[in-house]
This record gives structure tokens, sequence and C-alpha cells, in this order.
């Protein structure tokens, strides 16, 4: 294993007038896409198969074996201002949100623990203005709005059970995320560093975070089985490495508030998981589930206005 030598070619500025018109930019959306329908299995996973009331435990085999198997695979080391950075980035996306997120989806159901992740727009848009010095458009606060409204339409009916340490563990974990998100645009990733390399130091920067507090707190159930096993597989490698690598390479090259939108798809998915399990939707439902989907749509195009703007530039 080496360490790496390039500096790193400074901050990404994100556009968020850019629209999705190209084959290539159409395939990076689909994509990184892949990462939040991955991570919207995470609710059905954690409450059919692992065991409960372990959340560090299982957000620690997550993330330590992937990305230990991550560094295995890159064989490259940080060097210089990315120790501290892998250590940041790795801290909120992953040694924050992983236990919060768990812990979220053990106490709510699922469909109500994925609402509170599609806030994450809002709380990027928010952010970027002030880490990024970019303000978002009126078009995507709007699509962001509209999007999370839609959502809750889907899954925050009279039914729905509120704890308030699971409410609070989701918007904190949602908080952390976002807080990555901008800054991962922010530093962007060093010269002849791919995406596979930046998820294999988060998930050990957070893996190693957890580590000792996990072992401490909650230490190791005291029985797994093989759905578990098989649980812990999965959300290692899907929902870990392979998301995280997709997800990191889909921020590289879209504009931060193309990217941030696609966070719905999680809810999404595991409301769909969810009917797939014997859950059924109301008609009130199934128009929330319609209008998240365009506004996920509508957040990667731009707004009319920009669009006739371009038409008599050209």
């Amino acid at each position: 294993m080496h360490s790496l030598t390039e500096r790193s070619p400074g901050p990404i500025r994100p556009s968020y007038a850019l629209p999705v018109t190209t084959a290539a930019t159409a395939a990076t959306v689909a994509l990184t896409a892949i990462a939040p329908v991955t991570w919207g299995t995470t609710y059905a996973v954690t409450t059919e198969l692992l065991p409960p009331g372990h959340p560090m435990f299982a957000a620690l085999m997550r993330a330590l074996p992937a990305g230990l198997l991550g560094l295995a695979i890159t064989r490259v080391l940080p060097r210089g201002v990315w120790w501290w950075r892998a250590a940041v980035l790795g801290g909120l996306n992953i040694g924050v949100l992983f236990p919060l997120l768990f812990l979220a989806a053990e106490r709510l159901p699922g469909g109500v623990a994925a609402t509170l992740g599609a806030t994450q727009p809002l709380l990027v848009a928010g952010l970027a203005i002030v880490v990024l010095h970019d303000r978002p458009t009126v078009w995507r606060w709007m699509w962001g709005v509209i999007g999370v409204a839609g959502v809750g339409l889907v899954v925050l009916g009279p039914n729905a059970r509120l704890d308030a340490v699971g409410v609070l563990a989701g918007l904190g974990g949602t908080a952390a995320m976002a807080g990555g998100v901008v800054l991962t645009k922010r530093w962007g990733r060093p010269a002849g560093v791919g995406p596979l390399t930046l998820a294999g130091w988060q998930l050990t920067a957070g893996g190693l975070l957890l580590l000792p507090l996990t072992l401490t707190f909650e230490g190791v159930p005291q029985r797994i089985d093989a759905g578990a096993a098989g649980g812990y597989l999965w959300l290692g490698s899907m929902g870990g490495l392979i998301a995280y690598t997709l997800w990191f390479r889909g921020i590289g090259r879209l504009p931060v508030g193309a990217s941030a939108p696609l966070v719905l798809l999680s809810p999404l998915v595991a409301t769909v998981v969810g009917l797939a399990l014997g859950e059924s939707l109301s008609l009130p439902q199934s128009a929330g589930f319609a209008l998240a989907l365009a506004a996920l749509l509508a957040a990667q195009l731009s707004s009319p206005k920009a669009l006739m703007r371009g038409v008599r530039v050209r």
C-alpha cells in the first residue's frame, strides 16, 4: 500500500443551472441513483434480519470490513490534508450517519424513518449557500419541498408510529450526510484518486471511529444467525462499498442540486419493499408516491426560465 503524492485539485463549484441533456449525464444520474435505491432496503434488512438493539454494531459491520476491502483493492493511503479531510468526511458520512440510521430504523416504521432522510435536499441546499457560496434556484427549492411533501403523503399517515428518539436520530443522520455531501463537493478529490479510493478512506475512517464506541457501549450480539450474516453482507457490500463508490462518483460529476434530490429514491424504495412485505397504499399515499417521483425527475432539469434563456442565447 502506498501513499498518495498528488495535491488536491481544489474545490469543485456546483452549478445549479446545469440541465440533464446528454446521454453521458443521464447515465451518471442512473448510476448514482443505485446508491439511494440500495439504501432504501436498509430499513427492511434491519427489522427483518438483524438482531435488535445493536445499531452501533450494525453500523460497524457495514463500514469497517467494506472500508478495509476498499483499501486492499486500491492500495492508496491519504497524504497531507487528506488525512484529516478523510477523517471528517468518514465521520459525517459513516461514523455519525450509520448508527443513527440503524437506531431510527429500529425505533420507527421504515417509511417514516426514510421520510426524515428525504429532507436532505433542503439541508444540502441551505448548507451550499453557507459553504459553497452558491444559491440554489427557486425551481430547486420548490421541487425539494414538493418531494418531501410527496414522500410525507406516502408514509406519514394517521397510523404512523412516531418515537422521539427515532425521529431525532433520523434527523441527525440526515444532517450529518448533508454536511458530508456539501464538503465532498467543496473539497473534491485529490488528483489521481478515484471514487473507490475515497469510499475506502471514508468507510475505514468511520469504522475505526465506531469500533471502540461499539465495544465500549454496546458489544457484540449474543447470536448472529445466517439471516443476520446475510444482512450484514448486503449492507456492507451493496449498501456500503459499492453504493458509496457510485455515490461519490456521481457527486463529483453532477451539480450538487441535481445529486441531492436522488435521496428521495430511498424512502420510495422503502415503501415499495414495504408493499412487498404485505403493506398497502391508500389513494393519498399513491398520489404522494407520484408527486415524489415527479419532484425527483423535475429536480434533474433546468427551470423553464433557464431553458428559455438558453434558447435565446442560441
